[in-house]
């Protein structure tokens, strides 16, 4: 569970970036000239670790007239902000804008031996200097924090909420041809991580899984990209013109090597049925020699998911992130597991134990027997997992059983 909850921790930061805000001078100027222009800058995937797997973006303004090269960047966050924890768990997240020069922009990426594209978006001279002060005003230390959202607000979304603000027209999207949900999208670029793909299917429910139009799949950095490549502007007048104007490499991939954790052995599956074989052998030996040993690793095992389904609870009821209620891996991780793993050890409760896990049994195997009916992707790893605790539940029933035969 502690690595679950870190790489739902990753998740969210996946859209964030390490670079530091700058504090504006004095000296920049408040008007553009004719010269400058106004970019989305795009920074490829990076696979060697998961708060970089989807990429990022920022807007860059450039004026080689005035010296000014700056971008700003919404996917910065203060670990040190009050209650910083709770609040991120919660879904009640800060995140704030800042400014950094280009020349410090790019480093991090050339570390990382990604690419960096460039979009220049197709603006008037008064487009240009509407959004520019649009930045400006936003990156002030008043007016820099927002609500981040993982899927609808983000440092992605923003760049095209502040295209369309500041247009004398609307942005025309492409028509949507192929029908995603926000958990395929994620897939795309986790599909060699398969724990963080675990870890995503358990905190992430079913509202992940509905067909989502084309804007809303430019929280992706990749897609906004792309998109924003197919997009024109209907302007005020009637006419039309690209969104993009002209489309640059800033740097070039040069980390061709592509992190796989497509080792079975080390993957949630395996581990999975580990656990299952685990329960068997627990439950053979248990239910012929000694009982202490079932109630030992039940213990573990019941306290284990209990603490999963705590987190999922409070991420359904108590936090405000996008997607995660309903989410049905309730059903099998839920906290009163947490609560009935203490319980196993008071003999006086054992009738209220049995009871328990008669029930936790029957619905187990219901939701194992529905599980192409539940309207919601859940991963095949999860099945052993399952098929582990529905055991031992099974097996406590029959040892309740067989202790009362025994006393009558």
């Amino acid at each position: 569970m502690v690595r679950i909850l870190i790489i739902f921790f990753a998740l969210i930061i996946s859209f964030s970036d390490a670079s530091k805000a700058q504090p504006f001078s004095s000296e920049i100027p408040l008007e553009l000239s004719d010269s400058a222009h106004i970019s989305v800058l795009t920074s490829a995937p990076w696979a060697e670790e998961a708060y970089a797997v989807f990429g990022h973006s920022a807007m860059r303004v450039y004026d080689p007239v005035y010296g000014i090269d700056i971008v700003f960047n919404y996917g910065l966050f203060d670990f040190n902000s009050p209650n910083f924890i709770y609040r991120f768990t919660a879904g009640e997240t800060d995140y704030m804008v800042g400014a950094v020069s280009f020349k410090r922009y790019l480093p991090e990426y050339e570390y990382r031996g990604v690419a960096v594209h460039e979009q220049i978006i197709n603006l008037t001279t008064a487009e240009k200097q509407k959004i520019w002060t649009f930045l400006l005003t936003n990156a002030e230390p008043e007016n820099r924090v927002y609500r981040y959202n993982i899927f609808y607000n983000n440092c992605t979304t923003k760049l095209a909420d502040i295209i369309e603000q500041n247009i004398d027209g609307k942005v025309i999207y492409p028509q949507d041809t192929k029908s995603q949900t926000i958990r395929n999208m994620l897939y795309e670029h986790i599909d060699k991580q398969p724990w963080l793909m675990f870890g995503i299917d358990l905190v992430i429910g079913s509202g992940a899984d509905k067909p989502i139009t084309i804007r809303e799949k430019i929280f992706l950095p990749a897609y906004e990209m792309d998109i924003f490549d197919q997009s024109h502007i209907l302007n005020s007048d009637g006419t039309t013109r690209p969104l993009v104007l002209k489309k640059n490499l800033i740097l070039e991939d040069t980390n061709s090597d592509i992190i796989s954790e497509n080792n079975f052995i080390s993957s949630p599956l395996f581990v999975g049925l580990i656990l299952l074989a685990i329960s068997v052998l627990v439950s053979i030996y248990g239910y012929k020699k000694k009982r202490a040993i079932c109630t030992a690793y039940d213990f573990i095992l019941f306290l284990t998911a209990g603490i999963g389904g705590c987190i999922i609870f409070f991420m359904m009821f108590f936090s405000v992130h996008p997607c995660t209620n309903p989410n049905w891996n309730i059903v099998w991780l839920n906290p009163l597991q947490f609560i009935f793993a203490f319980l196993f050890f008071a003999k006086s409760l054992s009738k209220c134990v049995y009871y328990y896990h008669f029930i936790n049994f029957a619905v187990l195997i219901v939701f194992l027997l529905a599980w192409c009916l539940i309207p919601q992707q859940l991963e095949i790893a999860f099945i052993p997992i399952i098929l582990a605790i529905a055991l031992r539940s099974g097996m406590r029933v029959l040892q309740y059983k067989k202790l009362k035969q025994k006393a009558g």
